[in-house]
């Protein structure tokens, strides 16, 4: 039974007033299925492998490698008599490399803030509730008073769906990004971000509204909160602006006797 139909049979079984409308009744519905899926659940036993290895002299350092399985098939271990029989089998047999892949992965650095955006990551970094960021977002937007600047607005308008950034700001960023790190951390062409097709674009994304106020700049007139939250939008944009962060990965297949162990880094 679902909706409407449902809040009488509540009133009579139950007791008057009890609302479960069309929203309520279906809510209810998933919760329960997943409540039963949960008590059904069967814990199954399982055991992890790590050694711990030394580089041959002259190298120096230690470093991690992870079991995989016997030959090249990847084996979970399911008790502690599987792990005991192949700590006693590789107890005397010296761990040997038998591969290494080097492979270079980029990143491309996240947009700008948007509303959301922000109040997503201020939650996650900051441990701020959206009410709190909005409200310390706002005191940044109209303006704080700032050592040998004056009352200075620190940030763009903080309620904004957009991720368009005008050309005179990415200007200054890229010429504060070239003096302070150097024209290699500027990608070969300004980097565009798309924003989503139901956007209003009425406001531009989030950013600092002078790039050169660098947050160690300005730390002294802020408070605590303030300062952070201003050096979460700072950081957001500057990153934004610049040329991919390149990995290098190294993965190692390491063999013991028939058993193999893998490291990455």
């Amino acid at each position: 039974i679902v909706g409407y139909q449902l809040s009488p049979l509540l009133w009579r079984k139950i007791r008057r007033g009890l609302s479960a409308g069309r929203v309520q009744s279906v809510a209810t519905r998933l919760v329960v299925d997943r409540e039963k899926e949960i008590r059904a659940f069967v814990p199954q036993e399982y055991w992890s492998l790590d050694v711990t290895l030394d580089r041959i002299a002259p190298l120096t350092g230690r470093f991690q490698a992870h079991y995989h399985g016997e030959g090249k098939k990847k084996e979970e271990l399911a008790n502690e008599e599987q792990v005991n029989a192949i700590l006693e089998d590789i107890k005397t047999n010296p761990f040997v490399v038998t591969g290494i892949r080097r492979t270079e992965k980029k990143r491309q650095p996240a947009p700008p803030f948007t509303t959301s955006t922000l109040q997503q990551e201020a939650s996650r970094k900051l441990n701020m509730t959206p009410r709190r960021t909005m409200s310390i977002a706002q005191q940044l937007y109209e303006g704080i008073d700032i050592a040998g600047e004056g009352a200075v607005g620190l940030i763009t308008y903080m309620r904004t769906d957009s991720l368009r950034i005008s050309e005179d700001a990415r200007k200054e960023g890229n010429d504060f990004i070239r003096e302070t790190y150097g024209a290699d951390y500027l990608p070969a062409k300004p980097r565009q971000f798309k924003s989503r097709n139901n956007a209003q674009d009425a406001h531009e994304a989030i950013r600092p509204s002078m790039p050169s106020l660098t947050p160690d700049r300005v730390k002294e007139s802020l408070t605590s909160d303030q300062f952070r939250l201003y050096k979460l939008i700072w950081d957001r944009f500057i990153a934004s602006l610049m040329a991919n962060c390149v990995h290098d990965t190294c993965k190692v297949d390491i063999s013991a006797d028939k058993y193999l162990f893998k490291a990455s880094g």
